[in-house]
C-alpha cells in the first residue's frame, strides 16, 4: 500500500509542527521536497531534475540498482544480532583489510560516523591510559556529547572548551597562519601540534589522542600540507598519544588517487585508528572503526564486553560489500580523478575571470570553492557564497557552503558525478558571477563593504571598468 502523499505545504507545516526546529532543511527558507532520485539527480514532486553536489552519503549514486538489490536479496533472507555468527561481517572486513595498511586489521562495526568516532575516543583513552585530546580548530567529529566535547565548531556555541581537550591551528596555507608562501608549511603547522602537546605537559597532564579529519571539511575543504600528518604522529606517539584519522567525509575512493584520503600523505604514514561511515552504506546506515591488534587488546582487557547490536549485521554488510563491488566496477575512483579535475579546471578558469573567487581547491570529488570580498586581504564574502548557492538552486543545482565564515561552496557529489555535470556547475556559476550589475547583487556584495567600492563604482559609472 502506497503511503499518501501531501503537498509540500502539508509537509512542511506537519514537519515544523512534529520535528525538533534545531534539525535544520537546506534551503530552510524555501526547502526542496525530494520523492525520488537516481545516480546524482534529485526529483522534487514536481518532477524536476536537480543535480546533486551534496550528497556525499550516496556515495556511488542515489538507489544504485547493485545496492538496492544487495539489501532485498539479504533482506528476504536473513538480517539478525550481530551477536550470531555470519559470514557477510568477515567477508567485509576482510575485503576493507585489503585497502588499508598492514597495521590496521582490527574492525568494530558500528552505525554512524559519530558512534564510530565515540568508539575510537575510548579505544585511545583505554589503551593510552591517558585523557586528554588535541583536535583542529573549527573540527566537527559528530553529534554525541563526547564528540561535542572534541568539535570546537559545536562546542565554541554551546558550553565552551573543556580542560582535556586542547585546539591546534586548522593547517589552512590559503588564510591560515602560515601560506603557501612558505617554506615549509606542513613542519610549520606540525610543530604548532607540538607547542600544543609541549603546553599539555607544562599543566601536568598527557595526550591520549590527536584526532583528524584526513580533508577537513566543516573547516573549509582543507588540503593538508603533505608531511603534516607524518611529523604530527611522530610528536603525538613520543607523547604517548595516538593519531586518529576521522575519515568519515572523505574515505573510499573520494579523492581518487587513493582509497583513503590519509594516504596523499604518503606511504610511509598511517594512522593509528581510522574511523569511517557516511558513504561505506550509500544511505544505508553503516560505520566502522578500524585500528591496531595493540590498542585492541587493550580495549578487550579492561574485562569490559563490548557489542553492538546492529553494527555489522548481515543486511548492512551485504550492502557494503556491493559498494565496494560497485567502487571497483565502474572505476568511481577513476572517475573521481577525471571529472574531479576537470571541475577543478574549469573553477580554477573562473577564478581568473572574477575577483570573487579568491582560491579553488580540492582533490578529487573534495573541491572548495572560496569566496573573498578582497583578494589582497582574503575577506570572507559570506553573504555573497550564500546568494550563489541561492541562485544554483534557481538553476536546479544543489550545493552548500562551509567554513569558519561559510564562504565556502563545497562539492561533494556523488561519485558518479560527469563531466557534463562538472561543465554544468562551472557555466551556471560563470553565468551567475556575470549577470547584470543591477540584478545580481553578487556584485554589490563584493564591493560595497570595502572603501574601494566608490572609486571602483566612479570608474564604472564612467564606463572605464567593468564589475567583473
Amino acid at each position: 500500500m502506497a503511503l499518501e502523499m501531501f503537498r509540500k505545504e502539508e509537509t512542511l507545516a506537519m514537519r515544523k509542527k512534529l520535528i525538533g526546529q534545531s534539525c535544520r532543511l537546506f534551503y530552510s527558507d524555501d526547502p526542496v521536497k525530494i520523492v525520488r532520485a537516481r545516480g546524482q539527480y534529485l526529483y522534487d514532486e514536481n518532477g524536476k531534475r536537480y543535480l546533486d553536489c551534496i550528497s556525499n552519503v550516496q556515495h556511488v549514486g542515489h538507489c544504485h540498482p547493485s545496492i538496492t538489490q544487495a539489501a532485498t536479496t539479504q533482506m528476504e533472507l536473513l538480517n539478525a544480532n550481530s551477536r550470531f555468527l555470519h559470514d557477510n561481517i568477515v567477508q567485509y572486513a576482510g575485503r576493507l583489510a585489503a585497502t588499508l595498511p598492514d597495521k590496521l586489521r582490527v574492525f568494530y562495526f558500528v552505525n554512524s560516523g559519530s558512534e564510530a568516532n565515540d568508539l575510537a575516543l575510548r579505544l585511545a583513552h583505554q589503551y593510552t591510559q591517558h585523557e586528554d585530546v588535541i583536535v583542529l580548530d573549527h573540527a566537527y567529529h559528530g553529534h554525541l556529547t563526547s564528540l561535542i566535547d572534541i568539535s570546537p565548531y559545536k562546542f565554541q556555541k554551546l558550553t565552551g572548551q573543556k580542560e582535556w581537550v586542547h585546539v591546534a591551528p586548522i593547517p589552512d596555507t590559503y588564510r591560515g597562519i602560515f601560506r603557501e608562501d612558505h617554506p615549509n608549511p606542513a613542519q610549520a603547522y606540525a610543530d604548532t601540534v607540538k607547542d600544543v602537546i609541549d603546553k599539555v605537559h607544562q599543566k601536568g597532564r598527557k595526550v591520549s589522542a590527536f584526532f583528524s579529519e584526513s580533508l577537513p571539511s566543516v573547516g573549509g575543504q582543507i588540503l593538508l600540507p603533505k608531511g603534516y600528518s607524518t611529523k604530527v604522529a611522530e610528536y603525538v606517539r613520543s607523547a604517548g598519544g595516538v593519531f586518529v584519522a576521522d575519515e568519515v567525509q572523505t574515505g573510499f575512493g573520494r579523492v581518487g588517487s587513493h582509497f583513503w584520503a590519509f594516504q596523499l600523505q604518503g606511504d610511509d604514514f598511517s594512522p593509528d585508528i581510522v574511523t569511517m561511515g557516511k558513504p561505506m552504506g550509500n544511505g544505508h546506515p553503516l560505520s566502522c572503526v578500524a585500528t591496531t591488534a595493540e590498542i585492541a587488546g587493550a580495549f578487550t582487557a579492561n574485562g569490559v564486553e563490548y557489542f553492538n547490536t546492529f553494527g555489522g549485521n548481515p543486511v548492512s554488510c551485504a550492502i557494503g560489500l556491493a559498494v565496494l563491488d560497485v567502487i571497483e566496477k565502474e572505476d568511481l575512483r577513476g572517475n573521481s580523478s577525471r571529472v574531479g579535475g576537470h571541475l577543478l579546471d574549469r573553477l580554477r578558469e573562473l577564478q581568473t575571470k572574477h575577483p570573487i573567487i579568491g582560491d579553488v581547491r580540492g582533490v578529487g570529488l573534495f573541491v572548495g570553492l572560496e569566496m573573498v570580498t578582497d583578494k589582497e586581504q582574503r575577506t570572507p564574502a559570506t553573504d555573497a557564497a550564500a546568494q550563489v548557492v541561492r541562485r544554483l538552486k534557481e538553476e536546479y543545482i544543489c550545493v552548500s557552503t562551509d567554513g569558519p565564515w561559510e564562504n565556502i561552496v563545497k562539492f561533494k557529489p556523488p561519485m558518479c558525478f560527469s563531466m557534463e555535470d562538472a561543465d554544468l556547475v562551472a557555466d551556471r556559476i560563470h553565468h551567475i558571477l556575470t549577470g547584470d550589475w543591477n540584478t545580481y547583487p553578487i556584485a554589490l556584495t563584493y564591493y560595497n563593504t570595502f572603501t574601494q567600492f566608490y572609486s571602483i563604482h566612479l570608474l564604472y559609472l564612467k564606463g572605464k571598468v567593468h564589475p567583473f
